[in-house]
């Protein structure tokens, strides 16, 4: 019975043995399975260690990219300020020029119309001159025509005095029709002394008119130059205006993919942040599970 009892408990150290025997490779699988797995999360932290330094000089020449394109950023500010003052210039000089040309158009127009005056005054002069002219060949020809009546009743006075004698009567006659004709011929020719008074003021009148119709002439012709230089310079203005407009529209737009650019950079740099965090986040609890 001793035997016995003592079998049934080898059998029953045997059966725990083995019990015993299981468990302890249980536990030395779990084991090596803990380290494989530990293994893994340090291939894994290395991995994810060299990453973040991969990461962290990216992120580093990133920032370096950032503040350079700050700098041209600012610059391209300073830039854009300068040509919004130079554009506002050259609109109020525009706005200057173009009054100045205004102005000028209208003194211009002012002196056509002064000149035009003018002009149609020395064509009515030049029409009275010509009616005088007319008025002084009819007056000679009239006292031609006199004068060789004149002639033609002195022939004949002479003939008949030659003649007759005793028509006395008709001598006197002819005497005091000759006393008349002659102070009408003085009468026509202080006539015609006026009228050539008259005609030499008014060809005095003309070549003054003359004279000033060729100063204002002149006077337009040099605002006509000075119009053309301003309108050339005003000219030059609005291109230098349009110019400036197109530097200012390429620089708006350069900025504008800058700033674009940067708003892309900004959110690569958000979102590797994050995956650094996160990695940080593995890392630690990785460190924690590994411990």
């Amino acid at each position: 019975s001793i035997i016995r009892r003592q079998r049934q408990e080898l059998k029953l150290l045997i059966a725990e043995l083995k019990d015993r025997d299981r468990e302890l490779n249980d536990m030395v699988a779990v084991h090596e399975r803990h380290i494989q797995a530990w293994e893994d999360d340090r291939q894994k932290i290395l991995a994810l260690a060299e990453r973040c330094s991969l990461l962290t000089s990216e992120l580093n020449e990133r920032n370096a990219v950032i503040k350079s394109l700050t700098k041209k950023l600012r610059v391209l500010e300073t830039q854009h300020n300068d040509s919004k003052i130079t554009l506002e210039n050259t609109q109020q000089k525009y706005k200057e020029l173009a009054q100045k040309v205004t102005d000028s158009s209208v003194h211009c127009q002012a002196l056509e119309e002064k000149n035009q005056s003018l002009h149609c005054s020395i064509l009515e002069l030049s029409a009275k001159t010509s009616q005088l002219q007319a008025r002084e060949q009819e007056l000679l020809t009239m006292l031609q025509l006199k004068d060789k009546a004149l002639i033609e009743t002195t022939d004949q006075i002479s003939e008949v005095t030659s003649r007759f004698k005793t028509l006395e009567n008709a001598l006197f006659t002819a005497k005091l029709e000759e006393f008349s004709r002659n102070r009408e011929q003085q009468d026509l020719k202080l006539t015609l002394n006026d009228v050539m008074v008259e005609v030499n003021k008014m060809k005095d009148i003309l070549s003054e008119k003359m004279k000033e119709s060729s100063s204002h002439q002149q006077e337009i012709s040099h605002l006509k130059q000075e119009n053309g230089c301003l309108r050339s310079e005003l000219i030059l203005a609005v291109e230098e205006a349009r110019r400036k407009d197109q530097l200012y529209q390429f620089t708006k737009s350069k900025q504008v993919r800058i700033e674009k650019e940067l708003s892309s950079l900004r959110q690569v740099c958000v979102k590797q942040q994050r995956d650094l965090h996160f990695l940080h986040i593995n890392l630690d609890s990785s460190e924690d599970s590994g411990q």
